[in-house]
């Protein structure tokens, strides 16, 4: 008995990235560029470690900031009053992190945060870092909407929905 000829490998579909959106509804841009909120931060000596360098925490430390600042800027009131006053808030639900570079202490930064999708209870959002063109991180970040007296889940509130379509508008 003679050995089978070897079977050719079965042609395998390329793996999608899951740092990027899943690809758009037919007819739409697959690779169309999200609308972007961007803020210019200088790293502080207080976000680096020994090394001089950030210390990866500080990084969330700097997301959270970004988006209190985002979605105050939708509103038009500060992201405290959402909390205190609404009782509403947008605690993390799933955080995934790529970090590809370090940033050093003086160094002057981009953040950015784009918006991916917007459901009915959660929002997801793109963050990333560069200096200059060099990328520093890219973070994929789920928030929830939640009732801070019932601790569940609530759908995003008419007004933030609207502003959050407005600012994906080009």
């Amino acid at each position: 008995m003679s050995p089978s000829p070897p079977r050719a490998a079965t042609p395998q579909p390329p793996r999608r990235d899951p740092h990027r959106p899943a690809p758009a509804a037919a007819g739409a841009a697959a690779d169309a560029p999200l609308r972007s909120y961007d803020k210019p931060a200088t790293i502080r000596f207080s976000q680096c470690d020994p090394a001089g360098i950030v210390f990866f925490p500080n990084y969330l430390v700097m997301i959270n900031d970004l988006n209190e600042e985002w979605v105050g800027h939708l509103l038009g009131t500060p992201y405290a009053d959402m909390v205190a006053r609404r009782q509403i808030g947008l605690p993390t639900v799933s955080l995934q992190c790529e970090f590809t570079a370090v940033s050093r202490m003086g160094e002057q930064v981009l953040l950015t945060l784009a918006v991916e999708r917007l459901g009915a209870r959660s929002i997801t959002l793109r963050h990333e870092c560069r200096c200059g063109s060099e990328l520093r991180y890219r973070m994929r970040q789920v928030l929830v909407m939640m009732n801070l007296v019932t601790q569940r889940a609530v759908d995003v509130p008419a007004d933030l929905r609207a502003a959050i379509a407005a600012f994906q508008s080009p």
